[in-house]
């Protein structure tokens, strides 16, 4: 089980980020690659009580979601993705990461391989917004991601994962 990089992010202004629940970067989960991967990743989200919702890339503009966290597993190509907005970082990520992003978490690509693709997907029972730091969106969406319930499980590692300790789940 690979640990994770952490990250907590200030409130960016325009996009809040998440004062409690930290981003996480879990690099080379598999060295499985394309379809094969997806269908991993996929598999690995539906054994954890995360559903997998998407195959496409990551949009090029800053957003975030006030209803639901979110997991970006990469399996093609790689990319440089901001996390946490102009209060985060910058990443290089590729095929075989996995990123958890906690509601509210500004995320966008700055540039990509042709071929980057991510299975996106969002714990049981949360469908994601698409937020994209409009002025008028605060203080609402800031209500929203306080409410978001934490998931059952890490996305990847389940139960005893990670995301367990970090998100401070309760064992099982």
């Amino acid at each position: 089980m690979s640990q994770p990089e952490k990250h907590l992010f200030a409130d960016a202004g325009d996009i809040p980020n998440n004062p409690r629940l930290p981003l996480l970067i879990y690099k080379g989960v598999s060295r499985a690659r394309g379809e094969q991967l997806a269908a991993k990743f996929e598999a690995l989200y539906a054994e954890n009580d995360w559903q997998a919702a998407w195959r496409y890339g990551v949009y090029s503009f800053p957003h975030y979601h006030s209803t639901a966290h979110e997991v970006l597993g990469v399996y093609r190509g790689d990319a440089i993705i901001r996390l946490g907005h102009t209060a985060g970082i910058s990443t290089h990520v590729r095929a075989g990461d996995v990123i958890v992003i906690p509601a509210g978490v500004g995320h966008q690509n700055l540039g990509s391989s042709p071929d980057f693709h991510v299975v996106g997907g969002y714990p049981v029972g949360q469908e994601a917004d698409l937020l994209r730091a409009n002025p008028d969106e605060r203080p609402k969406a800031d209500e929203r991601i306080a409410a978001v319930p934490l998931p059952l499980a890490d996305p990847v590692y389940g139960r005893s994962g990670p995301l367990v300790k970090f998100w401070h789940l309760p064992p099982e």
